[in-house]
């Protein structure tokens, strides 16, 4: 099942109610993210996007995942 821009902010939103969150993307598969979020203060980009991954609750996990790519961006507000 094709993931929609809209299922992708859901999931965000649950897991960081506050951010500022922007996803593009319309093919189901490929999609961009912005998540702006006082909790990646102090963390490295690695250990931000691992957040985001987690929040997606494997819809991106191997082959059977239905998001097939998503560009991160991720930071604390400034």
């Amino acid at each position: 099942m094709a993931m929609q821009a809209e299922d992708i902010e859901r999931l965000l939103r649950e897991a960081f109610p506050h951010a500022t969150i922007m996803v593009q993307g319309d093919d189901g598969a490929h999609f961009a993210a912005e998540v702006i979020d006082e909790s990646f203060r102090g963390l490295n980009r690695v250990q931000q996007q691992r957040a985001v991954y987690a929040a997606l609750k494997g819809k991106m996990d191997g082959a059977n995942g239905e998001l097939h790519a998503l560009a991160l961006t991720t930071k604390a507000p400034e």
